[in-house]
Order: structure tokens, then C-alpha cells, then sequence
């Protein structure tokens, strides 16, 4: 099993998603890019967390999209 999200990183990747839907989508890379220019004060851990959780979401709402 892997490490869990907690929720008050769920949360904060789900504002930015809502705030900035253009800026973000399926490579975790770019996301990673992203959230480290807007200079929220997240660690390297923590916006590593929530980059990948924004790729998660992201895939699967183009899934729910698909079906």
C-alpha cells in the first residue's frame, strides 16, 4: 500500500483545480512546474503530493467524460 492524500491536501488540489483548470492536467510534471511558479509556500514533498493527486483527479474525470 501506498502513502495516503490527506485531506487538506485533497482539498487544496481541488481549489487550484477549480481556479485553474487550464493550467492543469495529466502529466505530473507540468502540474509539478506549475505549482512550484505560483509560489504557494508548499515543500517539495507536499506539492510533489499534490501534483500527482491533480493527475489522478484529472484522469479520472476525462474517464467520466469518456463514459
Amino acid at each position: 500500500m501506498g502513502k495516503s492524500v490527506s485531506k487538506v491536501l485533497k482539498y487544496k488540489a481541488e481549489v487550484l483545480l477549480r481556479e485553474f483548470p487550464d493550467k492543469f492536467g495529466k502529466n505530473f510534471e507540468q502540474n509539478k512546474k506549475e505549482l512550484s511558479t505560483m509560489e504557494l509556500g508548499l515543500s517539495k514533498t507536499t506539492r510533489n503530493i499534490v501534483a500527482g493527486f491533480i493527475v489522478r483527479v484529472a484522469k479520472r474525470k476525462e474517464k467520466e467524460m469518456i463514459a
